[in-house]
């Protein structure tokens, strides 16, 4: 028992890597912390995929005259547009934060919905008056 779990070592790494993503992701009120919890789930699944992608004794797939046992190409390819995809993920949301800290002078979860009922309270009481 303990060998097979002691022989997917790489497995439990990236399942607790994707528990504090998703921990930090929830958690946390600020929206800096949310968008380096979402990094650290985005670079858990990268992980997983190339974990996958490993085939042990595996070359790269050129085709020579002797057969040999080859890895597959794809889930490095794939990866590689996820790690693209993730850094522009993460400079749009750290656009947005920059944008939101401009418009509400916080980055915080909570302070950003008093703030946004405050503002709805005085709109309501204008339009009433």
């Amino acid at each position: 028992m303990l060998a097979a779990i002691l022989d997917h070592y790489n497995y439990w790494l990236i399942i607790f890597l994707m528990m504090i993503g998703l921990y930090i992701v929830v958690s946390r009120g600020n929206l800096i912390k949310k968008i380096v919890g979402l990094n650290i789930f985005q670079t858990s699944v990268f992980l997983l995929y190339i974990t996958i992608g490993k085939v042990n004794y595996g070359t790269a797939p050129i085709l020579t005259g002797q057969p040999e046992t080859f890895s597959n190409p794809l889930p490095h390819v794939l990866i590689l547009t996820a790690i693209v995809v993730g850094i522009a993920t993460t400079a749009l949301g750290l656009a947005l934060v920059v944008r939101i800290r401009e418009s509400y002078g916080t980055i915080e979860d909570e302070e950003i919905a008093v703030s946004e009922q405050f503002q709805a309270e005085s709109e309501v009481n204008q339009i009433s008056s």
